[in-house]
């Protein structure tokens, strides 16, 4: 997976992604709920992180290997979509197929 540009944004993805559901489902109700906002200044300081580290990678993508306009702004968009990146993933891994046959 991490031989491609491409597989290197799917991979960054799945972090990126499960970041978000962690911040979404676990650290929000725990900070609402129960009273515990630390829980969302990590999780969500972890997050942030993460999703700087992924625009990143959608710029690194796009300039290696030249994508049509709508993917970095598609890549981009799930991102703030739980569960985003994972419905995107099958649609980038069978792109990255179709460049390295």
């Amino acid at each position: 997976m991490l031989k491609t540009p491409i597989g290197r944004l799917r991979f960054m993805g799945y972090f990126e992604g499960v970041s978000l559901l962690i911040l979404v489902g676990l650290a929000m109700p725990l900070k609402y709920w129960f009273g515990f906002p630390e829980a969302v200044t990590l999780v969500g300081s972890i997050h942030g992180f993460l999703f700087v580290i992924y625009c990143f990678v959608i710029a690194y993508v796009t300039l290696k290997t030249r994508w049509k306009w709508y993917w970095p702004i598609l890549s981009f968009i799930v991102a703030f979509i739980p569960f985003g990146n994972f419905a995107l993933d099958p649609k980038l891994k069978h792109y990255e197929m179709s460049q390295t046959a």
